[in-house]
């Protein structure tokens, strides 16, 4: 035993008794957590409940809020908080403790990949909150984010103008014919002449979360309303024998994999 290592306290040594202190101080934190969760569960118990209850919004609304937002969070939170800022005043919990600024990452693809827009993904976690998963039988909420991928590709982007925008240069309108981000802002970024960087560009990306947001509410709705029809074709496992989108070749060519199908 080392001479730091004294044996003290009925042979327990200095280095063992600063060890167990900081488990003990670890775990009267974790304690303290624990009870602050059990505290948020036992106010009404809507931490545990899922789907999450929803009222209609105003598409236009909702849509401004979603563009103001872009400037702070970027698409995906911006998507995400355009619906549930307001849901959090009409309805309270679980809105009110959702933590919607750390989807900042979904911004430029997921933090600059470029891959599905975040403004699609925000739409989609909207959806399946509200709605529920598909393996719970709840199928709309799966459907309705199928619809808004179709929908942003087919789409004529930006759709929506603000009331007051940030930029007031006309904006050239592109169709992505894709849901990915490096797609949809590459193609407008070439018929545009603006770079990524340029003022156009962010402009244009913060119109598109908000057309996103306008028509998800719209969506959302009409599915409050009993009124909700699928409208999506999406299709790639049953046509092609794997997960994709359906316009694979426009970007790879020849190089796409072909996968095998299954057996019938």
């Amino acid at each position: 035993m080392k001479s730091n290592e004294k044996v003290e306290n009925n042979g327990v040594s200095r280095r063992q008794m600063m060890i167990g202190t900081g488990a003990l101080a670890a775990g009267a934190a974790m304690a303290h957590f624990g009870g602050l969760l059990k505290s948020a569960e036992a106010k009404d118990g809507s931490t545990e409940k899922w789907p999450w209850p929803y009222e209609k919004l105003d598409p236009a609304k909702t849509a401004e809020l979603a563009y103001e937002e872009w400037y702070r969070v970027f698409c995906g939170a911006a998507v995400i908080n355009s619906v549930f800022s307001q849901l959090r005043e009409k309805i309270g919990e679980p809105y009110k403790s959702f933590p919607v600024d750390s989807f900042v990452f979904l911004e430029g693809g997921m933090v600059g990949w470029g891959t599905m827009c975040g403004s699609n993904t925000g739409a989609a976690m909207v959806a399946n909150l509200i709605i529920g998963p598909r393996i719970a039988g709840a199928h709309e909420g799966h459907q309705i984010s199928e619809d808004m991928f179709q929908w942003y590709s087919e789409a004529s982007m930006p759709v929506f103008v603000p009331k007051t925008p940030k930029v007031t240069t006309e904006l050239v309108k592109t169709v992505s014919d894709s849901p990915l981000c490096h797609v949809s802002v590459g193609k407008w970024m070439k018929a545009s002449g603006f770079p990524i960087g340029s003022p156009e560009r962010k402009d244009r990306c913060a119109r598109v979360a908000a057309s996103n947001a306008y028509h998800l509410v719209e969506l959302l709705n009409d599915w409050k309303d009993g009124k909700y029809k699928p409208a999506s074709t999406h299709a790639p496992v049953k046509e092609f024998g794997i997960t994709a989108q359906m316009n694979c070749m426009e970007c790879h060519g020849n190089n796409v994999p072909t996968p095998p199908m299954a057996k019938k």
